[in-house]
């Protein structure tokens, strides 16, 4: 997609961390000159003074975009002040977590033109999986805008509805933090077996990132991939039973997680 538009009228970042800095360096990189974003961050990075942006200056009126990256408990403050440009045709693209396409509609307007995106940590290097979904006023073109905007940090996927994005965070959004987890308690299996720390937090490192990469490329399913590296009765087999027991093993256990995190999501956004 170019970026006709959003070189013309502009881009406006509100918030420039780690997810704001990662979403504007995959745009810089596919094209988007500089000198069209204009970033609002009180504490810029040494990286970002000297990008070439505009950084904490006066904001164009109608920018074709405003991406929404500042924590939520800043969006209070930040966003009413940008609400004469939800009244024009600009496209609000929102990153934070927790606020819903009703919070937002209730600090913007109902008019505005907003598609919320939840994408996950490792947009920090480009892997990052990012689920879209737009409010009613959201058109097709704003979509594929949200879109084209997110594949800079990695893959895009589109929700019927809003009402999956709690899902999506239990499974993608903090789905990073399981998988860390995962390596921290396989890398400690190996060390209580004897291993030296480094040694097994390097195996369990490569093995998770490995294993990862694999079920990624491969056309194979995850259960055709497991069903590959175990031998009836071998030794995969006999820690796949204690991992993949119905009442203790993993699925019940992940269930739980993923059902936890739902619930503690929907607490916060009340």
């Amino acid at each position: 997609m170019s970026f006709d538009n959003i070189s013309d009228r502009g881009l406006v970042i509100l918030g420039c961390g780690r997810m704001g800095g990662a979403i504007l360096q995959g745009l810089l990189k596919g094209g988007l000159p500089a000198a069209s974003v204009w970033v609002v961050d009180p504490n810029p990075s040494d990286w970002l003074k000297e990008s070439g942006v505009n950084l904490n200056a006066e904001l164009p009126d109608h920018p074709a975009v405003v991406l929404v990256a500042v924590k939520p408990q800043m969006m209070a403050d930040a966003l009413p002040q940008l609400s004469a440009m939800a009244e024009g045709d600009t496209l609000f693209v929102t990153v934070a977590a927790g606020i819903t396409i009703e919070g937002y509609e209730k600090m913007l307007g109902k008019q505005a033109r907003l598609v919320r995106a939840m994408p996950n940590t490792p947009a920090a290097i480009g892997r990052g999986v990012t689920a879209i979904v737009g409010n009613p006023n959201a058109t097709s073109d704003d979509l594929d805008t949200a879109d084209a905007l997110m594949t800079g940090v990695g893959q895009v996927v589109r929700l019927d509805n809003e009402g999956q994005m709690d899902a999506v965070i239990g499974v993608s959004g903090s789905g990073p933090a399981y998988v860390f987890h995962l390596i921290e308690v396989m890398a400690a299996a190996g060390e209580a077996e004897g291993l030296d720390p480094d040694l097994a937090l390097r195996l369990a490192k490569a093995t998770v990132g490995g294993a990862g990469q694999l079920a990624e490329d491969s056309d194979e399913s995850p259960s055709k991939l497991r069903e590959n590296v175990t031998s009836p009765g071998g030794t995969t087999a006999a820690a796949l039973e204690v991992l993949m027991d119905p009442e203790t093993g993993m699925p019940p256990l992940m269930r739980k997680a993923v059902a936890a995190n739902i619930a503690r999501n929907r607490e916060l956004g009340k």
